[in-house]
């Protein structure tokens, strides 16, 4: 398996990057084509072991995270992540990732990969912990504003993804409102729940409130871009809060720091179950090949972990499974 990793316009050097390229070949057994600036990539590859797995293809420039969007499709052609794009459209690996620009990242993915047949928008679907397990959040920032049968779309391919990649057999789907019942909402939202309760491909649960969310009360929860985004950062930070909190508690005394040193173990398995970076990023699913959109902070841990993403979607043959699916509507 090839993909193809765009390790410009992050938070982060490329040197970091290259570090979570290495990692990821000799982990996950993949062949990568690393696309950015070959000055600061080589030297990075310099005597590892990993090296002859990887391609280096040079872009000198790179979308910044202030760059309008679609300058990715005239002004900076050139660029790393648009160099990339077209790699992935002519078949020079099988999945891309990029912790770049995400408005740029989805009109060059839109406009260069092209969405599946019938498929109306493309949407950003993370994978978060809940105390059940994990759930999809779709979509998650990519369509700020949508129409009814958008989130129709956006629950069938997030029952897909959640089927084909974390092997959930029968994924409840659940909408994000402000209650429960079936009346709850605005206008917007009842239709699309009245949609989404006929809809014979999915498994329905009906609308989840807020809190629902982290208590596992579904495995997909959908919702407009908008709505999706604001659940993601706010489940992220309160992972961040958390965290920050156990720590401090641990770290006030000598006998908590003897309590933290017999619960190390377990509080090492917390702290990886919260932390995002354990996921790498979200999947742009409804294209003709897998996008992963990893965290603009990422370093190397979370970049290995998007690639592992990556893997996944192709694995799981998700893209195909979704246009079968949107053939049958």
């Amino acid at each position: 398996m090839k993909i193809i990793v765009d390790v410009m316009g992050a938070d982060r050097p490329p040197e970091e990057l290259i570090k979570g390229c290495l990692a990821a070949v000799e982990e996950l057994d993949v062949d990568l084509v690393v696309v950015g600036d070959e000055a600061k990539i080589s030297p990075a590859l310099e005597g590892a072991a990993q090296a002859p797995r990887i391609t280096v293809v040079h872009a000198p420039a790179y979308m910044e995270m202030c760059d309008e969007p679609t300058s990715v499709l005239r002004e900076k052609k050139d660029s790393s992540m648009a160099v990339a794009l077209r790699l992935l459209k002519d078949g020079g690996g099988d999945a891309l990732v990029s912790p770049g620009n995400t408005g740029a990242l989805l009109a060059g993915a839109t406009m260069i990969v092209k969405r599946l047949p019938g498929i109306k928008r493309p949407a950003l679907a993370p994978v978060l912990p809940t105390k059940t397990g994990k759930i999809l959040i779709i979509d998650c920032g990519a369509n700020a504003e949508c129409r009814p049968e958008f989130l129709d779309q956006f629950a069938v391919m997030g029952s897909v993804y959640m089927k084909r990649v974390m092997q959930v057999e029968n994924p409840r789907v659940g909408l994000a409102n402000i209650g429960a019942e079936e009346t709850k909402g605005t206008p917007f939202y009842r239709e699309v729940y009245a949609l989404l309760k006929e809809n014979k491909r999915i498994r329905f649960v009906g609308n989840v409130e807020g809190r629902g969310v982290m208590l596992g009360e579904c495995d997909v929860i959908v919702s407009d871009g908008f709505t999706g985004n604001i659940i993601l950062k706010t489940c992220e930070g309160a992972g961040i809060f958390m965290i920050g909190l156990i720590k401090g508690l641990f770290m006030g005394s000598i006998m908590t720091k003897l309590a933290a040193l017999t619960m190390k173990g377990k509080l090492k398995a917390l702290k990886k179950r919260l932390d995002y970076n354990e996921t790498g990023g979200a999947v742009m699913l409804g294209l003709t090949k897998p996008v992963i959109k990893a965290h603009g902070s990422s370093d190397a841990k979370a970049l290995k972990n998007a690639i592992r993403q990556a893997k996944l979607v192709c694995e799981g043959n998700v893209c195909e499974e979704i246009r079968e699916a949107a053939a049958q509507a």
